[in-house]
Formats: structure tokens, C-alpha cells, sequence
């Protein structure tokens, strides 16, 4: 069995290739049981689509991998915490478990709303925050920091 970092390498690998597109650099990688069912990365800029982030696009296609739209069983990793968005996916898809790098306090769905444990939805995610943490905050501070600067 893979430890939490094993696949959270796999989606630093994703995030790395969002960058070398121009894309900020989040990567996600699905997971059921031992198998990967997607290793996506942020397509916004590329796919000229503001849904296409890296957590969507795996949803998509861990739904294809099972045949199902219900997700069930399904850890996703992703290298920042998600956005309100792709945490309200990641609800009605009924993702078991995630994990994720870094925090996003001015946009993170777990940092601003605490969305995952929210009493009122009629679905719980298992949150596992900090995984590769300074590598994955490191990656984003350094992407936005060349950006500044040109």
C-alpha cells in the first residue's frame, strides 16, 4: 500500500507540468484502493475553460475510470487546498477522503468555510491537510513570485 506522499509526489509531477504550460501549478491525482484513476493538472489557460481545475478534471475522469458519477471510496490528493468550487464537486461526487499540500487562506474552501465538515450538507469528506506541505507552497510561492517579477 502507498503512503499519503507517494501520491502527493504524483500530483507535485502534475503541478510541474501546469507550469511548464503557463498554468498555475496544482496537480491532482485520484485514487481507489491502490489504483490511480487520474493525474490531472490545472487546464484553465490551455482548455480557455474556468472550470478546468486540476481537482474537476480529476473528478471527470475518476468518474469515467469507475463508471460512475458517485465517486464513493475515492481519496483525491491535491497539491493546494481546493476552492469552493471544486470542493462543492468534490461533495456531490461523495470523495471519501482529501488530501491536500498547502493551505489557500484567500480562497481554500476548508481555510474560509470549512466546507468539508459542514453539519448542514448531507455529505462528509475526510480532510487530511499539510501533506508535502513546504513543497507544494513552495512550488505556488515561487510560480507567482517569477510572475511579479516579469
Amino acid at each position: 500500500m502507498h503512503t499519503h506522499a507517494y501520491y502527493m509526489d504524483m500530483a507535485l509531477e502534475e503541478a510541474r507540468a501546469a507550469e511548464e504550460q503557463g498554468e498555475v501549478p496544482v496537480g491532482a491525482v485520484a485514487v481507489f484502493g491502490n489504483r490511480v484513476l487520474a493525474r490531472t493538472h490545472n487546464s484553465v489557460i490551455t482548455q480557455h475553460d474556468p472550470s478546468a481545475h486540476a481537482e474537476i478534471l480529476a473528478l471527470r475522469q475518476a468518474g469515467l475510470a469507475l463508471g460512475n458519477y458517485r465517486l464513493n471510496g475515492v481519496s483525491l490528493y491535491v497539491t493546494i487546498e481546493p476552492c469552493i468550487m471544486c470542493a462543492g464537486a468534490m461533495l456531490h461526487a461523495r470523495i471519501h477522503q482529501l488530501v491536500f499540500g498547502a493551505y489557500d487562506e484567500k480562497a481554500g474552501a476548508v481555510s474560509l468555510l470549512d466546507l468539508f465538515d459542514d453539519t448542514r450538507l448531507n455529505h462528509r469528506i475526510e480532510v487530511l491537510p499539510g501533506v508535502r506541505e513546504r513543497e507544494t507552497a513552495r512550488l505556488l510561492q515561487d510560480f507567482f513570485k517569477k510572475r511579479r517579477s516579469s
